[in-house]
């Protein structure tokens, strides 16, 4: 499933970087696509939204509600 997400933190690679390897902790065979400028997060992944979200929350990185 194709899950989309909006993190206000989603700024620079490097957050980009730690957040794609928080969701892969989660899902490892993950697709993930981060775009700094317009703060969205798009992943392929078999994992659960909680799951994801949780992941994302836990590196720092909260998604807007």
């Amino acid at each position: 499933m194709t899950l989309q997400f909006k993190v206000h933190k989603l700024v620079c690679s490097a957050c980009a970087k730690t957040i794609t390897e928080a969701i892969q902790k989660v899902d490892a065979n993950a697709t993930v696509q981060t775009d700094p400028k317009t703060k969205l997060i798009n992943v392929e992944t078999q994992a659960s939204r909680t799951a994801i979200e949780t992941a994302i929350a836990s590196a720092g990185y909260p998604p807007a509600a």
